[in-house]
Parts: C-alpha cells; sequence; structure tokens
C-alpha cells in the first residue's frame, strides 16, 4: 500500500524534505515544525472561538441551534439507506 498524501506519493514526499533539509539546515526544522504548530493551533483556537460566538449569539436571540444536529442526523440517514442500496451494485463492478 502506497503511502499518499494530498495525491503525493511517498517518493515524492521524499524529496520535498530533502529539499527543506538542503535550504534550511537539520537544525531549523525543529524550529519550522514548531512555527507551523503553532499556527495551526491559534487558527483552530480561532475557529472554536468563531464557532462558540455565533452559538451563543443565536442563544441571546431564542434561535433554535438544535437544526444542525436535526439535519445532520438526516443526511446521515440518508447516506446510509444510499449505501443499502448501492452496495450489491458495488460488490458487482
Amino acid at each position: 500500500m502506497e503511502l499518499s498524501f494530498l495525491f503525493i506519493g511517498g517518493p515524492e514526499i521524499f524529496i520535498i524534505l530533502m529539499i527543506v533539509v538542503v535550504f534550511f539546515g537539520a537544525d531549523k526544522i525543529p524550529e519550522i515544525a514548531r512555527g507551523l504548530g503553532k499556527g495551526m493551533r491559534q487558527i483552530k483556537d480561532a475557529t472554536n472561538d468563531i464557532k462558540r460566538e455565533i452559538n451563543d449569539t443565536a442563544q441571546k436571540q431564542g434561535i433554535n441551534t438544535d437544526i444542525v444536529t436535526d439535519i445532520n442526523k438526516e443526511v446521515n440517514d440518508v447516506k446510509d439507506n444510499i449505501d443499502d442500496l448501492t452496495g450489491p451494485i458495488k460488490r458487482k463492478m
């Protein structure tokens, strides 16, 4: 089984890592990874803050936020039904 990440295979990832080592040096890679990790954490925190603010505002205005949960449940039910119907068709192919 081949490693695939965003349509990039193992050899391509290896080449990219080698280029990173050549340009930045092995001693800078942990600093770069730490910076990327902090940036991703800040984005995740900001996203969670926005979601929380939207939910708080909706609740203050009396908007029912359970609608999203109900819609997701219905969508998952439809997906399951489609999988039940298309399962035998997929197996024959």
